[in-house]
């Protein structure tokens, strides 16, 4: 895998795998945390697209770190906890899975707005 798949939504939980290659490595080993945040971001914005019940974007993400990323892959679980007409705030953790490991490497929690084209 090579980019971020989304590989479940399944009771409106949201999952978002992504691979732990060198390339997206920072100078200690661990996964970047922007790529981390990336993971969360897009897992959010899926989330939010669910309960928003079409096309939506990231209005904010905030990402907090619990420890460094290592692992085969990172997942990033997230949902919508409250929803209106045109917003939703989601949670997401992402975790650093090893074998039947899961590791907690970050809890992010965003707002997701309808998307609108003018």
């Amino acid at each position: 895998m090579r980019r971020a798949q989304l590989v479940s939504t399944d009771g409106g939980i949201v999952e978002v795998r992504l691979s732990n290659r060198p390339e997206l490595r920072q100078q200690h080993g661990f996964v970047h945390g922007g790529v981390i945040s990336y993971l969360a971001d897009n897992a959010v914005t899926f989330a939010g697209g669910i309960a928003l019940g079409g096309d939506a974007v990231t209005a904010h993400c905030t990402v907090d770190f619990a420890r460094p990323a290592t692992g085969e892959y990172l997942i990033a679980r997230a949902h919508a906890v409250s929803s209106t007409r045109n917003q939703a705030v989601c949670h997401c953790t992402v975790y650093s899975i090893d074998g039947d490991t899961e590791r907690i490497v970050a809890v992010a929690q965003g707002t997701v707005v309808t998307a609108r084209t003018s």
